[in-house]
């Protein structure tokens, strides 16, 4: 389906690599390293010249930690995406946030898709998107309270409940005006969910797009990625790219990623053995 990311179209054809620019002290990748305003423009810089058509902006780590409310949410990511959007028009801005009032004004200041991690926490967040016309990615957490770690959940079918989820989000997207072709699904591997789910909806993610919605992926450097190798945070990316390598068999449209070129070569090598994609050249055995 073709993608309308607010002033941005992409073909049906088009995979898209978003790259995580942590404006947080405290991440769980990058401990900070781009907490400063300054050093997250490097990033966002340096992952456009890496080809990255999305930038994914977040002023809260996604893990238990200090309490960050809106307003500090908002000091950390408004006047970033206003900077951003003016130095890179072509690129598009996600901003990682589940308020409603922080989606506003990151709209406000240009941000062309909200990335509501935590599953349509705040149900005002649809109407925001709609308001401004925006993209918005539904995903599935299971219920969990935002910031909060998965404890014992049980699924019957952890991927009929994800597909179930998401679509219902899509539809309550649908109602308050955002367009079809600006909802985004996202299963949410690691996010109310143990390394079986995560497992589990990596295999049957051709499931998930099946529905027709654009799927988005966000394994990078997760713990089920971790734990099925017995690896710490800075040793996942062998793994993340085998979990990225699956997702793009299935047929996933956007990758959610802390690595931009080793992503973007990984998801082109997976579509063009699916046949999604010629090769960039062919002339072995023919001259």
């Amino acid at each position: 389906m073709t993608l309308q990311l607010r002033r941005h179209q992409f073909a049906d054809e088009d995979t898209l690599v978003m790259a995580i620019v942590n404006r947080t002290p405290d991440s769980f990748y990058d401990q900070g390293a781009t907490w400063a305003e300054d050093k997250a423009f490097e990033r966002v810089a340096t992952v456009v010249g890496q080809g990255a058509e999305i930038v994914d902006i977040g002023g809260i780590k996604a893990a238990p930690g200090v309490e960050i409310d809106a307003a500090e949410e908002k000091s950390r990511v408004v006047d970033f995406v206003a900077r951003v959007r003016e130095a890179f028009p072509q690129v598009v801005i996600s901003v990682d946030t589940w308020r409603a009032e922080v989606g506003d004004a990151v709209c406000r200041a240009g941000a062309d898709v909200l990335n509501d991690a935590w599953g349509g926490a705040d149900p005002e967040l649809v109407d925001v998107a709609a308001a401004h016309d925006a993209a918005i990615i539904c995903t599935h957490t299971g219920g969990v309270t935002p910031r909060t770690r998965p404890y014992r959940l049980e699924y019957d079918d952890v991927v009929r409940a994800a597909i179930d989820d998401t679509l219902a989000y899509a539809q309550r997207a649908l109602d308050a005006g955002v367009k079809r072709e600006a909802i985004v699904i996202d299963p949410a591997h690691d996010f109310g969910k143990n390394t079986f789910h995560s497992l589990e909806i990596t295999r049957r993610l051709d499931e998930m797009v099946a529905t027709g919605y654009p799927v988005l992926v966000s394994v990078s450097n997760k713990d089920f990625v971790g734990e099925s190798l017995d690896r710490p945070v800075g040793e996942r990316l062998i793994g993340t790219l085998a979990a990225t390598t699956a997702c793009a068999l299935a047929g996933a449209r956007i990758y959610r990623v802390h690595e931009v070129v080793e992503t973007r070569m990984t998801v082109d090598m997976a579509n063009t053995i699916a046949g999604r994609r010629l090769p960039a050249l062919a002339i072995r055995g023919l001259q």
